[in-house]
């Protein structure tokens, strides 16, 4: 197994699948990473020797991208912003009610709360 930004990516995953684990990281950006190390999407990372792995690792350090704890406690305080100034976003997210304009005469009460 392979760490990488604290995650631990399995060595039978293709690079595509396995840099999605990594919180923060969706496909575009998986496959954009791949092309900049120069290996195919289908690419194992078993394969992977140490310094294409040091390579990937600086070259998703360079991007401009939040990962992981930073992205975490982005959208924390994204929410906690929201109910600070009062929007109608904020004090719904605060009682646990649907957010983005959902029905709520029946189906609110089974509804996946945020908290």
């Amino acid at each position: 197994m392979v760490y990488l930004l604290d995650t631990e990516l399995l060595k039978e995953k293709s690079i595509f699948f396995a840099l999605r684990k990594i919180v923060g990281i969706g496909k575009k950006h998986s496959i954009f990473f791949s092309k900049q190390l120069g290996c195919s999407v289908n690419f194992k990372i078993k394969n992977l020797n140490d310094e294409q792995i040091l390579q990937l690792l600086n070259i998703i350090d360079n991007s401009k991208i939040l990962i992981n704890d930073n992205l975490k406690k982005s959208k924390i305080f994204i929410f906690k912003k929201l109910i600070l100034i009062k929007s109608y976003r904020g004090l719904r997210r605060f009682k646990g009610l649907p957010v983005r304009g959902q029905r709520t005469h029946t189906n609110a009460k089974t509804s996946r709360k945020i908290k």
